[in-house]
């Protein structure tokens, strides 16, 4: 059986609506896909709208094989207009998100999914005011309880959603986060390996890299935190 074209995907959720939509229900449809020459390395850009809220989402596509793919290479990678736009030095965003998709670029077939979840799901408003507090004493936690929010607000639903329309069947998620590990296969994803993205890091991140690692759970190498039996690949950038 020939793989779905990426115009079919966009074809077959032109009319498509899902069941049991509601003021919270994820949808995230198909609209919209396209060559992508990079920097990095050719891929296709897909398109996803979600009818409910009406954000969009993207996915980046390197090698068709990764649709309806198995232990397809994935990053998900939350929206970061300050570090990925601007070149923030706070965080390691951008790094990140350039090392994952050189990587992806250089594998047989991979994804990155880019979600509209400014400042961990806080929006960028807010995300500048947990900067404000923490040039004043506090860590990137402690900033955001101090706003009246959780130390992370990402809603992995939508990716899974995401990676669902692109029928892929299994993922080696690209992360260090473990809450992406079990947030994804809570959500039915199933999550056969993990793919370490270790940034090093500089002057004015560090403290930030720090309290992800021992307030969030964060694999990292840093003293006193080891990695996770699961890796499978080393992906540290210096």
């Amino acid at each position: 059986m020939s793989l779905p074209t990426f115009d079919s995907l966009v074809e077959r959720d032109a009319t498509h609506v899902c069941a049991g939509i509601g003021k919270d229900h994820v949808c995230v449809r198909v609209a919209a896909a396209a060559e992508l020459p990079t920097r990095y390395g050719d891929f296709h850009a897909v398109g996803f709208w979600n009818p409910v809220d009406g954000k969009e989402h993207a996915a980046f596509v390197h090698g068709h094989e990764a649709i309806d793919g198995e232990a397809v290479p994935v990053r998900i990678h939350s929206e970061c207009l300050t570090g990925d736009a601007i070149g923030s030095l706070r965080c390691d965003c951008r790094d990140q998100l350039e090392a994952s998709l050189r990587q992806l670029a250089e594998m047989p077939y991979g994804i990155l999914l880019y979600l509209r979840q400014e400042g961990r799901g806080i929006g960028l408003t807010n995300k500048i005011r947990a900067y404000a507090l923490q040039d004043h004493g506090l860590d990137t936690v402690q900033a955001n309880v101090a706003l009246g929010f959780h130390d992370d607000e990402r809603d992995y639903s939508i990716a899974a959603h995401m990676l669902a329309s692109l029928g892929v069947r299994s993922v080696r998620l690209m992360t260090n986060n473990p809450r992406k590990l079990d947030g994804l296969r809570g959500l039915g994803i199933d999550v056969v390996g993990r793919i370490p993205l270790v940034m090093e890091p500089n002057r004015y991140n560090r403290a930030y890299l720090e309290t992800k690692a021992r307030k969030s759970g964060h694999l990292m190498n840093l003293p006193g935190h080891e990695q996770a039996e699961d890796v499978e690949e080393t992906a540290s950038v210096h």
